[in-house]
């Protein structure tokens, strides 16, 4: 995907602001400077412990928007069904959106509905579109230094194992629920404890280790973490250790990574942990001199390995 949108996508449509590769778009208009997102949700199946095709894609437009320092003001909705969508499940996924939207403190503005015929899509098919108004200015990777401390607000993978448990009918010991969830109030919490957060992500698809390599792709710094101190649910890693995944890589839809200084580490972790999402933040890791544009994890057996970036799917349809 990577290859792929740099190879067609970014060499046609470059531009100042697209270059960026934010998970939104930052620009000025007038006195204002907003926030514009846009994402498509394709998840199977549509309906997963602790969430559903509606509301995913709004905290994910969202989470997209908050992440920038940004307060989600408006969203779009697009749907994509196949004819014979069944209308209960219709109306089950737009009170979903309306629940979503309405505790996200966001309106839907405009929309637009497509059916298509039988077989040519699967289900349904969600586009939202975000935009929100920049109250926190300045977040950039390029903000970060040596020595600052990753956050990350929650255990990892809760939605990734969720929908696949889900979809291949596999259960655990301990029952799985996907994080999706909105993330205004926590970042609001962390942005408010300090002014020197240098960024923040959601890591959605390709988990915490593609995230933080797209952090560091061409930098000059690195990105130590510590793989004791990654927080993963039983759950999460009974699945893991069942079916051959790595957590690092597994998709999240309601964490959000943040790196701040070192010297406000510790009030920006307090103000995450005061909020009910950011109950098992941890700081995971420190930005580094060493194997700078990397990342590598310091093991429980007192090695060091390369984390890069995934290579394909691990898991396909989750998001």
């Amino acid at each position: 995907m990577h290859s792929l949108i740099g190879s067609v996508f970014m060499k046609e449509l470059a531009n100042d602001i697209l270059l960026k590769k934010g998970d939104s778009a930052v620009f000025n208009i007038g006195k204002s400077k907003l926030a514009f997102t846009t994402d498509s949700y394709v998840v199977k199946p549509i309906f997963f412990p602790g969430g559903d095709i509606g509301s995913l894609a709004v905290h994910g437009t969202v989470n997209d928007l908050a992440v920038c320092g940004a307060k989600p003001l408006y969203i779009s909705l697009a749907i994509i069904m196949e004819e014979g969508f069944g209308a209960k499940d219709l109306s089950k996924i737009v009170m979903s959106i309306k629940k979503a939207a309405g505790s996200s403190g966001v309106k839907v503005v405009t929309g637009d509905t497509k059916v298509v015929e039988r077989g040519s899509c699967d289900k349904i098919f969600i586009n939202t579109s975000g935009v929100g108004e920049i109250y926190y200015p300045g977040l950039s990777a390029d903000k970060i230094k040596t020595g600052d401390a990753v956050i990350v607000s929650g255990p990892i993978g809760d939605h990734a194992i969720s929908v696949i448990s889900k979809r291949e009918g596999i259960s655990f010991g301990t029952k799985v629920k996907s994080d999706s969830a909105s993330l205004l109030r926590l970042i609001r919490k962390a942005l408010g404890s300090s002014r020197e957060i240098r960024f923040m992500r959601d890591p959605t698809r390709g988990g915490l280790a593609t995230t933080l390599n797209e952090i560091t792709s061409d930098r000059s710094f690195g990105i130590a973490l510590e793989e004791s101190q990654i927080p993963v649910s039983e759950g999460v890693r009974e699945a893991c250790e069942l079916l051959g995944f790595d957590p690092l890589y597994l998709a999240c839809e309601g964490r959000a990574v943040i790196v701040v200084s070192a010297k406000d580490t510790g009030k920006v972790l307090r103000a995450v942990k005061s909020d009910r999402f950011g109950r098992g933040a941890a700081i995971v890791g420190r930005v580094t001199g060493e194997y700078k544009g990397k990342v590598y994890i310091n093991t429980r057996s007192g090695g060091k390995r390369l984390v890069d970036m995934l290579s394909g799917e691990q898991l396909p349809r989750i998001c």
